[in-house]
Protein backbone atom coordinates (compact mmCIF):
# COMPACT_ATOMS: atom_id res chain seq x y z
CA UNK A 1 0.00 0.00 0.00
CA UNK A 2 2.26 2.88 -1.13
CA UNK A 3 1.95 6.56 0.00
CA UNK A 4 -0.45 7.39 -2.49
CA UNK A 5 -3.54 10.01 -2.14
CA UNK A 6 -5.73 7.29 -0.95
CA UNK A 7 -3.49 6.49 2.11
CA UNK A 8 -1.97 10.28 2.57
CA UNK A 9 -6.11 11.17 3.04
CA UNK A 10 -6.56 7.69 5.13
CA UNK A 11 -3.62 8.95 7.72
CA UNK A 12 -4.88 12.51 7.47
CA UNK A 13 -8.56 11.51 8.67
CA UNK A 14 -6.96 9.19 11.31
CA UNK A 15 -4.86 11.83 13.10
CA UNK A 16 -8.03 14.52 12.59
CA UNK A 17 -10.28 12.13 14.47
CA UNK A 18 -7.07 11.20 17.05
CA UNK A 19 -6.58 14.93 17.95
CA UNK A 20 -10.27 15.51 18.35
CA UNK A 21 -10.93 13.05 20.54
CA UNK A 22 -7.95 14.10 22.81
CA UNK A 23 -9.35 17.47 23.12
CA UNK A 24 -12.80 16.08 23.92
CA UNK A 25 -14.76 17.82 21.04
CA UNK A 26 -17.37 15.59 19.18
CA UNK A 27 -18.04 16.04 15.44
CA UNK A 28 -20.40 18.77 15.90
CA UNK A 29 -17.88 20.99 18.45
CA UNK A 30 -15.61 20.83 15.72
CA UNK A 31 -17.73 22.31 13.11
CA UNK A 32 -19.32 24.63 15.54
CA UNK A 33 -15.59 26.12 15.95
CA UNK A 34 -14.60 25.71 12.70
CA UNK A 35 -17.49 26.66 10.27
CA UNK A 36 -16.70 23.53 8.72
CA UNK A 37 -20.45 21.03 8.39
CA UNK A 38 -20.33 17.80 10.27
CA UNK A 39 -20.78 15.85 7.53
CA UNK A 40 -17.80 17.12 5.82
CA UNK A 41 -15.85 16.40 8.55
CA UNK A 42 -17.23 13.26 8.86
CA UNK A 43 -15.90 12.24 5.40
CA UNK A 44 -12.50 14.11 5.72
CA UNK A 45 -11.98 11.37 9.26
CA UNK A 46 -13.12 8.39 6.89
CA UNK A 47 -10.31 9.22 4.99
CA UNK A 48 -12.44 9.80 1.95
CA UNK A 49 -11.59 13.70 0.94
CA UNK A 50 -8.26 15.78 1.42
CA UNK A 51 -9.49 19.08 2.89
CA UNK A 52 -7.83 22.24 1.29
CA UNK A 53 -4.40 24.37 2.91
CA UNK A 54 -7.29 26.79 4.23
CA UNK A 55 -9.36 24.55 5.61
CA UNK A 56 -6.36 22.58 7.15
CA UNK A 57 -5.16 26.16 8.78
CA UNK A 58 -8.60 26.28 10.42
CA UNK A 59 -8.64 22.69 11.65
CA UNK A 60 -5.05 23.27 13.07
CA UNK A 61 -6.06 26.50 15.22
CA UNK A 62 -9.13 25.15 15.85
CA UNK A 63 -6.94 21.97 17.57
CA UNK A 64 -4.19 24.35 18.58
CA UNK A 65 -1.63 21.75 16.36
CA UNK A 66 0.42 23.44 13.72
CA UNK A 67 -0.06 23.00 10.25
CA UNK A 68 2.90 20.90 9.50
CA UNK A 69 1.59 18.73 12.18
CA UNK A 70 -1.14 18.40 10.77
CA UNK A 71 -0.34 17.38 7.68
CA UNK A 72 3.34 15.51 8.25
CA UNK A 73 3.13 11.47 7.86
CA UNK A 74 4.73 11.49 11.05
CA UNK A 75 2.67 10.25 14.04
CA UNK A 76 2.64 10.05 17.62
CA UNK A 77 3.37 7.05 19.76
CA UNK A 78 -0.09 6.08 19.97
CA UNK A 79 -0.87 5.93 16.34
CA UNK A 80 2.88 3.94 15.27
CA UNK A 81 1.36 0.44 14.87
CA UNK A 82 -1.54 1.93 12.81
CA UNK A 83 1.11 3.58 10.44
CA UNK A 84 3.20 0.99 10.86
CA UNK A 85 0.87 -1.31 9.34
CA UNK A 86 -0.27 1.43 6.56
CA UNK A 87 3.13 0.59 5.59
CA UNK A 88 3.58 -3.02 6.04
CA UNK A 89 3.86 -5.86 3.43
CA UNK A 90 1.06 -7.26 4.32
CA UNK A 91 -1.34 -4.81 3.70
CA UNK A 92 0.60 -4.44 0.70
CA UNK A 93 0.09 -7.37 -0.59
CA UNK A 94 -3.14 -8.99 1.13
CA UNK A 95 -6.06 -9.49 -0.97
CA UNK A 96 -8.42 -7.70 1.04
CA UNK A 97 -10.92 -7.83 -2.74
CA UNK A 98 -11.55 -11.35 -2.45
CA UNK A 99 -13.57 -10.55 0.96
CA UNK A 100 -15.53 -7.27 -0.34
CA UNK A 101 -13.44 -5.50 1.85
CA UNK A 102 -10.78 -2.29 1.95
CA UNK A 103 -7.71 -1.81 3.53
CA UNK A 104 -8.81 1.08 5.03
CA UNK A 105 -11.87 -0.79 6.57
CA UNK A 106 -9.73 -2.82 8.55
CA UNK A 107 -7.60 0.29 9.53
CA UNK A 108 -10.63 1.93 10.97
CA UNK A 109 -11.53 -1.01 13.06
CA UNK A 110 -8.55 0.23 15.32
CA UNK A 111 -8.55 3.86 15.27
CA UNK A 112 -11.32 3.81 17.92
CA UNK A 113 -8.49 2.41 20.68
CA UNK A 114 -4.96 3.10 19.61
CA UNK A 115 -3.45 1.67 22.74
CA UNK A 116 -5.19 -1.41 22.09
CA UNK A 117 -4.10 -1.70 18.28
CA UNK A 118 -0.80 -1.38 19.31
CA UNK A 119 -1.01 -4.28 21.65
CA UNK A 120 -3.22 -5.96 19.16
CA UNK A 121 -0.24 -5.44 15.88
CA UNK A 122 2.84 -5.89 18.39
CA UNK A 123 1.23 -9.86 19.55
CA UNK A 124 1.08 -10.34 15.91
CA UNK A 125 4.62 -9.29 14.40
CA UNK A 126 6.03 -11.58 17.52
CA UNK A 127 3.49 -13.91 16.35
CA UNK A 128 5.76 -13.85 12.93
CA UNK A 129 8.63 -13.51 14.54
CA UNK A 130 8.77 -16.63 16.61
CA UNK A 131 6.67 -18.96 13.77
CA UNK A 132 8.42 -17.16 10.93
CA UNK A 133 5.08 -16.45 9.09
CA UNK A 134 5.67 -14.46 6.11
CA UNK A 135 3.02 -12.82 3.91
CA UNK A 136 3.07 -15.35 1.35
CA UNK A 137 1.87 -18.12 4.18
CA UNK A 138 -0.86 -15.52 4.30
CA UNK A 139 -1.29 -15.56 0.70
CA UNK A 140 -1.50 -19.13 0.05
CA UNK A 141 -4.14 -19.32 2.68
CA UNK A 142 -6.16 -16.97 0.83
CA UNK A 143 -5.76 -19.21 -2.17
CA UNK A 144 -7.15 -22.10 0.03
CA UNK A 145 -10.09 -20.26 1.19
CA UNK A 146 -10.76 -19.72 -2.54
CA UNK A 147 -10.61 -23.32 -3.46
CA UNK A 148 -12.47 -24.19 -0.60
CA UNK A 149 -15.31 -21.86 -1.00
CA UNK A 150 -15.62 -23.00 -4.76
CA UNK A 151 -15.22 -26.63 -4.06
CA UNK A 152 -11.96 -26.61 -6.09
CA UNK A 153 -14.11 -26.77 -8.88
CA UNK A 154 -13.46 -23.15 -11.47
CA UNK A 155 -16.02 -23.85 -14.36
CA UNK A 156 -14.61 -21.20 -16.79
CA UNK A 157 -11.19 -22.55 -16.38
CA UNK A 158 -12.79 -26.37 -16.92
CA UNK A 159 -14.42 -24.42 -20.41
CA UNK A 160 -10.97 -22.95 -21.44
CA UNK A 161 -8.95 -26.12 -21.57
CA UNK A 162 -11.88 -28.17 -22.92
CA UNK A 163 -12.42 -25.53 -26.08
CA UNK A 164 -8.32 -25.48 -26.19
CA UNK A 165 -8.39 -29.61 -26.90
CA UNK A 166 -10.83 -28.55 -29.22
CA UNK A 167 -9.47 -26.04 -31.03
CA UNK A 168 -6.12 -28.05 -31.52
CA UNK A 169 -8.18 -31.10 -32.08
CA UNK A 170 -6.90 -33.75 -28.96
CA UNK A 171 -7.37 -37.29 -29.52
CA UNK A 172 -10.03 -37.91 -26.84
CA UNK A 173 -9.02 -41.60 -26.67
CA UNK A 174 -4.84 -40.75 -26.48
CA UNK A 175 -2.78 -39.30 -24.08
CA UNK A 176 -1.43 -35.37 -23.92
CA UNK A 177 2.03 -35.98 -25.18
CA UNK A 178 4.97 -33.25 -23.90
CA UNK A 179 5.76 -33.43 -27.68
CA UNK A 180 2.28 -32.12 -28.77
CA UNK A 181 2.57 -29.56 -26.13
CA UNK A 182 5.72 -27.69 -26.80
CA UNK A 183 4.28 -27.79 -30.72
CA UNK A 184 1.79 -25.77 -30.21
CA UNK A 185 3.69 -23.53 -27.28
CA UNK A 186 6.38 -22.85 -30.42
CA UNK A 187 4.20 -22.47 -33.22
CA UNK A 188 1.56 -20.70 -31.23
CA UNK A 189 3.06 -18.02 -28.85
CA UNK A 190 6.86 -18.20 -30.39
CA UNK A 191 8.53 -19.86 -27.85
CA UNK A 192 11.70 -21.56 -27.62
CA UNK A 193 12.38 -24.39 -25.36
CA UNK A 194 15.29 -25.51 -23.83
CA UNK A 195 15.62 -29.07 -22.05
CA UNK A 196 19.45 -29.34 -21.26
CA UNK A 197 20.64 -25.79 -19.57
CA UNK A 198 18.87 -26.18 -15.81
CA UNK A 199 20.84 -29.56 -15.86
CA UNK A 200 24.05 -28.10 -16.60
CA UNK A 201 23.55 -25.48 -13.81
CA UNK A 202 24.24 -27.39 -9.98
CA UNK A 203 22.57 -24.66 -8.71
CA UNK A 204 19.41 -24.80 -10.75
CA UNK A 205 18.93 -28.62 -11.24
CA UNK A 206 16.05 -29.31 -8.69
CA UNK A 207 13.87 -26.60 -10.17
CA UNK A 208 11.43 -28.08 -13.23
CA UNK A 209 11.79 -25.27 -15.04
CA UNK A 210 12.19 -21.21 -15.67
CA UNK A 211 10.97 -19.04 -17.88
CA UNK A 212 11.92 -15.65 -19.38
CA UNK A 213 10.15 -13.08 -21.00
CA UNK A 214 11.51 -10.88 -24.25
CA UNK A 215 10.08 -10.81 -27.49
CA UNK A 216 10.87 -14.56 -27.87
CA UNK A 217 9.98 -15.98 -24.80
CA UNK A 218 12.06 -18.72 -23.43
CA UNK A 219 10.81 -21.66 -21.31
CA UNK A 220 13.94 -23.90 -20.05
CA UNK A 221 12.60 -27.28 -18.89
CA UNK A 222 14.58 -30.05 -16.48
CA UNK A 223 15.69 -32.58 -19.13
CA UNK A 224 15.73 -35.30 -15.97
CA UNK A 225 11.56 -34.83 -15.77
CA UNK A 226 9.40 -37.55 -16.92
CA UNK A 227 7.42 -37.02 -19.95
CA UNK A 228 4.43 -37.20 -18.08
CA UNK A 229 5.72 -34.06 -15.90
CA UNK A 230 7.50 -32.22 -18.84
CA UNK A 231 3.67 -32.43 -20.66
CA UNK A 232 2.48 -30.73 -17.50
CA UNK A 233 5.27 -28.18 -17.42
CA UNK A 234 4.38 -27.35 -20.95
CA UNK A 235 0.83 -27.11 -20.58
CA UNK A 236 1.08 -24.59 -17.39
CA UNK A 237 3.03 -22.25 -19.50
CA UNK A 238 0.27 -22.31 -22.18
CA UNK A 239 -2.36 -21.76 -19.53
CA UNK A 240 -0.39 -18.76 -18.74
CA UNK A 241 -0.37 -17.79 -22.94
CA UNK A 242 -4.00 -18.72 -23.16
CA UNK A 243 -5.65 -17.06 -20.33
CA UNK A 244 -3.36 -14.26 -21.17
CA UNK A 245 -2.19 -14.06 -17.13
CA UNK A 246 0.56 -11.65 -17.23
CA UNK A 247 1.92 -11.29 -13.54
CA UNK A 248 3.29 -14.79 -13.01
CA UNK A 249 6.71 -16.12 -11.07
CA UNK A 250 9.51 -17.20 -13.52
CA UNK A 251 10.36 -20.07 -11.98
CA UNK A 252 8.47 -23.66 -11.07
CA UNK A 253 8.97 -23.66 -7.43
CA UNK A 254 8.38 -20.40 -5.57
CA UNK A 255 11.41 -18.19 -4.81
CA UNK A 256 9.50 -14.97 -3.67
CA UNK A 257 5.85 -14.71 -3.57
CA UNK A 258 5.41 -10.72 -4.82
CA UNK A 259 1.26 -10.87 -5.23
CA UNK A 260 -1.47 -12.70 -5.04
CA UNK A 261 -2.20 -11.62 -8.33
CA UNK A 262 0.63 -14.21 -9.30
CA UNK A 263 -0.51 -16.56 -6.71
CA UNK A 264 -3.82 -16.95 -8.11
CA UNK A 265 -2.48 -16.99 -11.69
CA UNK A 266 -0.09 -19.15 -10.84
CA UNK A 267 -3.12 -21.52 -9.33
CA UNK A 268 -5.16 -20.98 -12.67
CA UNK A 269 -2.16 -21.92 -15.20
CA UNK A 270 -1.65 -25.00 -13.33
CA UNK A 271 -5.52 -25.93 -12.99
CA UNK A 272 -5.79 -24.96 -16.58
CA UNK A 273 -2.84 -27.94 -17.32
CA UNK A 274 -4.76 -30.50 -15.28
CA UNK A 275 -7.95 -29.90 -17.10
CA UNK A 276 -6.09 -30.21 -20.72
CA UNK A 277 -4.10 -33.43 -19.68
CA UNK A 278 -7.24 -34.95 -17.72
CA UNK A 279 -10.48 -33.93 -19.96
CA UNK A 280 -13.07 -33.75 -17.08
CA UNK A 281 -15.37 -36.13 -19.12
CA UNK A 282 -12.73 -39.10 -19.67
CA UNK A 283 -12.28 -38.51 -16.09
CA UNK A 284 -15.45 -39.29 -14.98
CA UNK A 285 -16.22 -42.18 -17.63
CA UNK A 286 -13.45 -43.82 -16.26
CA UNK A 287 -13.51 -43.31 -12.33
CA UNK A 288 -17.45 -44.30 -12.88
CA UNK A 289 -15.81 -47.63 -14.40
CA UNK A 290 -13.75 -48.11 -11.55
CA UNK A 291 -16.03 -47.32 -8.47
CA UNK A 292 -18.38 -50.53 -10.15
CA UNK A 293 -15.49 -53.07 -9.01
CA UNK A 294 -16.74 -55.02 -5.83
CA UNK A 295 -13.16 -55.37 -4.84
CA UNK A 296 -10.17 -52.58 -4.43
CA UNK A 297 -7.88 -52.97 -7.40
CA UNK A 298 -4.36 -51.03 -7.35
CA UNK A 299 -3.83 -52.56 -10.95
CA UNK A 300 -6.75 -51.27 -12.60
CA UNK A 301 -6.39 -47.63 -10.32
CA UNK A 302 -2.60 -47.39 -11.62
CA UNK A 303 -4.00 -48.27 -15.12
CA UNK A 304 -5.97 -44.87 -15.02
CA UNK A 305 -2.75 -43.10 -14.67
CA UNK A 306 -1.18 -44.47 -17.27
CA UNK A 307 -4.16 -44.06 -19.87
CA UNK A 308 -4.03 -40.40 -18.93
CA UNK A 309 -0.05 -40.17 -18.85
CA UNK A 310 0.04 -38.37 -15.65
CA UNK A 311 1.33 -38.74 -12.15
CA UNK A 312 -0.14 -40.07 -9.59
CA UNK A 313 -0.12 -36.33 -7.79
CA UNK A 314 -1.39 -34.99 -10.76
CA UNK A 315 -4.16 -37.53 -10.95
CA UNK A 316 -4.88 -37.54 -7.33
CA UNK A 317 -5.37 -33.57 -7.30
CA UNK A 318 -7.21 -33.49 -10.26
CA UNK A 319 -10.00 -35.71 -8.75
CA UNK A 320 -9.82 -33.34 -5.80
CA UNK A 321 -11.55 -30.94 -8.22
CA UNK A 322 -13.66 -33.20 -10.27
CA UNK A 323 -15.21 -35.38 -7.24
CA UNK A 324 -17.30 -32.94 -5.52
CA UNK A 325 -18.60 -31.54 -8.32
CA UNK A 326 -20.08 -34.43 -10.03
CA UNK A 327 -20.54 -37.18 -7.14
CA UNK A 328 -21.13 -34.91 -4.31
CA UNK A 329 -18.63 -35.83 -2.12
CA UNK A 330 -17.37 -32.93 -0.34
CA UNK A 331 -15.54 -33.82 1.96
CA UNK A 332 -12.09 -35.00 1.27
CA UNK A 333 -7.93 -34.18 1.54
CA UNK A 334 -4.93 -34.23 -0.47
CA UNK A 335 -1.56 -34.59 1.46
CA UNK A 336 2.05 -34.83 -0.03
CA UNK A 337 4.93 -36.15 2.56
CA UNK A 338 8.08 -36.71 1.67
CA UNK A 339 10.87 -38.57 3.53
CA UNK A 340 14.96 -38.88 2.47
CA UNK A 341 16.83 -42.32 3.28
CA UNK A 342 19.21 -40.03 5.26
CA UNK A 343 16.60 -39.28 7.79
CA UNK A 344 14.87 -42.01 8.53
CA UNK A 345 12.57 -40.85 11.36
CA UNK A 346 11.70 -37.62 9.80
CA UNK A 347 8.54 -37.06 7.35
CA UNK A 348 7.51 -33.56 5.53
CA UNK A 349 4.28 -32.39 4.61
CA UNK A 350 5.09 -30.36 1.13
CA UNK A 351 1.65 -30.13 0.15
CA UNK A 352 -1.90 -30.49 1.47
CA UNK A 353 -5.61 -29.26 0.75
CA UNK A 354 -8.06 -30.06 3.18
CA UNK A 355 -11.91 -29.57 2.09
CA UNK A 356 -12.85 -31.25 5.18
CA UNK A 357 -13.84 -29.63 9.13
CA UNK A 358 -11.20 -32.47 10.15
CA UNK A 359 -7.23 -31.83 11.90
CA UNK A 360 -5.99 -33.74 9.25
CA UNK A 361 -1.98 -33.80 8.96
CA UNK A 362 -0.77 -29.77 8.68
CA UNK A 363 2.54 -27.70 8.77
CA UNK A 364 2.25 -28.34 12.73
CA UNK A 365 5.39 -27.02 15.07
CA UNK A 366 7.66 -28.02 17.94
CA UNK A 367 8.61 -31.50 16.20
CA UNK A 368 5.42 -33.15 16.86
CA UNK A 369 5.43 -36.56 15.33
CA UNK A 370 2.55 -37.20 12.47
CA UNK A 371 0.32 -40.67 13.21
CA UNK A 372 2.52 -43.16 12.17
CA UNK A 373 -0.59 -45.03 10.91
CA UNK A 374 -1.21 -43.14 8.09
CA UNK A 375 -0.81 -44.76 4.78
CA UNK A 376 1.25 -41.79 3.52
CA UNK A 377 3.55 -42.35 5.86
CA UNK A 378 3.61 -45.94 6.00
CA UNK A 379 4.44 -46.36 2.56
CA UNK A 380 7.34 -44.39 3.34
CA UNK A 381 8.61 -46.54 5.77
CA UNK A 382 8.59 -49.46 3.72
CA UNK A 383 12.55 -50.34 2.71
CA UNK A 384 11.46 -51.00 -0.39
CA UNK A 385 10.78 -48.14 -2.32
CA UNK A 386 9.98 -47.72 -6.40
CA UNK A 387 12.91 -46.40 -8.11
CA UNK A 388 10.42 -44.89 -10.98
CA UNK A 389 7.47 -42.79 -10.98
CA UNK A 390 6.27 -44.67 -14.03
CA UNK A 391 2.86 -45.72 -13.07
CA UNK A 392 3.70 -49.48 -14.20
CA UNK A 393 6.67 -49.84 -11.48
CA UNK A 394 4.36 -48.42 -8.91
CA UNK A 395 2.24 -49.83 -5.71
CA UNK A 396 -1.53 -48.14 -5.15
CA UNK A 397 -2.47 -49.05 -1.86
CA UNK A 398 -6.05 -48.17 0.08
CA UNK A 399 -6.76 -47.63 3.54
CA UNK A 400 -10.05 -47.08 5.87
CA UNK A 401 -9.76 -45.25 8.42
CA UNK A 402 -11.23 -43.93 11.23
CA UNK A 403 -10.69 -40.51 12.84
CA UNK A 404 -10.46 -41.42 16.48
CA UNK A 405 -11.67 -37.81 18.17
CA UNK A 406 -14.09 -37.19 15.18
CA UNK A 407 -15.35 -40.51 14.77
CA UNK A 408 -15.52 -40.13 11.12
CA UNK A 409 -14.29 -42.64 8.72
CA UNK A 410 -12.39 -42.08 5.31
CA UNK A 411 -11.31 -44.07 2.09
CA UNK A 412 -7.81 -43.23 1.36
CA UNK A 413 -5.62 -44.18 -2.07
CA UNK A 414 -1.67 -43.42 -1.47
CA UNK A 415 1.10 -43.54 -3.84
CA UNK A 416 4.27 -43.70 -3.27
CA UNK A 417 7.73 -43.01 -5.80
CA UNK A 418 10.91 -42.04 -6.06
CA UNK A 419 11.71 -37.91 -6.73
CA UNK A 420 13.80 -37.70 -9.89
CA UNK A 421 15.07 -34.50 -9.25
CA UNK A 422 16.02 -34.99 -5.46
CA UNK A 423 18.13 -38.11 -4.80
CA UNK A 424 17.37 -40.01 -1.87
CA UNK A 425 13.99 -38.63 -1.33
CA UNK A 426 11.03 -40.42 -1.31
CA UNK A 427 7.16 -38.86 -1.71
CA UNK A 428 3.79 -40.25 -0.84
CA UNK A 429 0.64 -38.71 -2.38
CA UNK A 430 -2.58 -39.58 -0.84
CA UNK A 431 -6.35 -39.08 -1.29
CA UNK A 432 -9.01 -39.32 0.99
CA UNK A 433 -12.74 -39.51 0.74
CA UNK A 434 -14.93 -39.25 3.50
CA UNK A 435 -16.93 -42.66 4.09
CA UNK A 436 -20.72 -41.43 3.53
CA UNK A 437 -24.13 -43.37 2.59
CA UNK A 438 -23.83 -41.56 -1.00
CA UNK A 439 -20.40 -42.76 -0.89
CA UNK A 440 -20.88 -46.13 -0.77
CA UNK A 441 -23.32 -46.54 -3.29
CA UNK A 442 -21.40 -45.10 -5.79
CA UNK A 443 -18.02 -46.86 -4.61
CA UNK A 444 -19.10 -50.68 -4.17
CA UNK A 445 -15.46 -51.50 -2.72
CA UNK A 446 -16.25 -48.70 -0.07
CA UNK A 447 -16.19 -51.72 2.60
CA UNK A 448 -13.94 -53.73 0.87
CA UNK A 449 -13.06 -56.27 3.87
CA UNK A 450 -9.22 -56.65 2.88
CA UNK A 451 -9.12 -53.30 4.11
CA UNK A 452 -9.49 -53.34 7.57
CA UNK A 453 -10.58 -50.39 9.18
CA UNK A 454 -7.48 -48.16 10.90
CA UNK A 455 -7.53 -45.91 13.89
CA UNK A 456 -5.57 -42.72 13.43
CA UNK A 457 -4.94 -39.38 14.99
CA UNK A 458 -3.04 -36.02 13.84
CA UNK A 459 0.31 -36.88 16.23
CA UNK A 460 1.35 -38.97 18.28
CA UNK A 461 1.63 -36.46 21.26
CA UNK A 462 -2.10 -35.67 21.05
CA UNK A 463 -3.29 -39.45 20.70
CA UNK A 464 -5.34 -41.16 23.36
CA UNK A 465 -4.69 -44.61 22.34
CA UNK A 466 -2.83 -46.41 25.09
CA UNK A 467 0.68 -47.30 23.96
CA UNK A 468 -0.09 -51.51 24.31
CA UNK A 469 -2.73 -50.39 21.81
CA UNK A 470 -0.68 -48.98 19.51
CA UNK A 471 2.59 -50.73 18.02
CA UNK A 472 3.61 -47.93 15.80
CA UNK A 473 3.54 -45.12 18.15
CA UNK A 474 7.12 -42.70 18.29
CA UNK A 475 6.78 -40.62 20.63
CA UNK A 476 4.53 -40.03 24.54
CA UNK A 477 1.19 -38.52 24.49
CA UNK A 478 2.28 -36.15 26.53
CA UNK A 479 0.14 -32.94 25.01
CA UNK A 480 -2.97 -35.05 25.29
CA UNK A 481 -1.32 -36.25 28.91
CA UNK A 482 -1.57 -32.01 29.58
CA UNK A 483 -4.75 -31.39 28.18
CA UNK A 484 -6.40 -34.12 30.00
CA UNK A 485 -4.69 -32.74 32.97
CA UNK A 486 -6.35 -29.60 32.43
CA UNK A 487 -9.73 -31.14 32.11
CA UNK A 488 -9.77 -32.75 35.11
CA UNK A 489 -8.37 -29.90 36.88
CA UNK A 490 -11.09 -28.16 35.38
CA UNK A 491 -14.25 -30.32 36.43
CA UNK A 492 -12.46 -30.36 40.05
CA UNK A 493 -12.80 -26.88 40.25
CA UNK A 494 -16.16 -27.01 38.44
CA UNK A 495 -16.98 -29.60 41.36
CA UNK A 496 -15.55 -27.90 44.59
CA UNK A 497 -17.28 -24.65 43.31
CA UNK A 498 -20.44 -26.52 43.20
CA UNK A 499 -20.28 -27.26 46.88
CA UNK A 500 -18.99 -24.45 48.36
CA UNK A 501 -22.03 -22.48 46.81
CA UNK A 502 -24.09 -24.82 48.82
CA UNK A 503 -22.63 -23.88 51.95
Amino acid sequence: MELNTENLSFLFGVKLKTFRQERGFSLKDLAERTGLSISYLSEIEKGKKYPKPEKIVQLAETLDVSFDEMVSMKVGETLNPLKDLLDSEFIQEFPFHMFGIQPKELLHLMVDNPDKARALVKTFLEISRVYDVRVEHFLFAVLRSLQQLNGNYFDELEQAALTFRQHNEFNPKAPVTAEQLQHLLERSYGYQVDDQKLTSLPELEGLRSVWFAGPKPSLLINGRLLDSQKAFVLGRELGYCYLKLTERPATSSWVKVESFEQVLNAFKASYFAGAILMEQNQVRTEMEAFFKGKKWDSTRFLAMLQRFNVTPEMFFYRLTELLPQFYNFQELYFLRFNHRHTEPHTFRLTKILNLTELPIPHDKGFGESYCRRWSGIQSLRNPIHPASEQPEQLTAVAQRVHFLDKKQDFFVITVARSLVLSPNTVSSVSLGIRITDQFRELVRFADDPKLPLTTVNLTCERCPLPSEDCHDRSAPAFIYQKFEQLRRRGEVLEQLGREYRKK
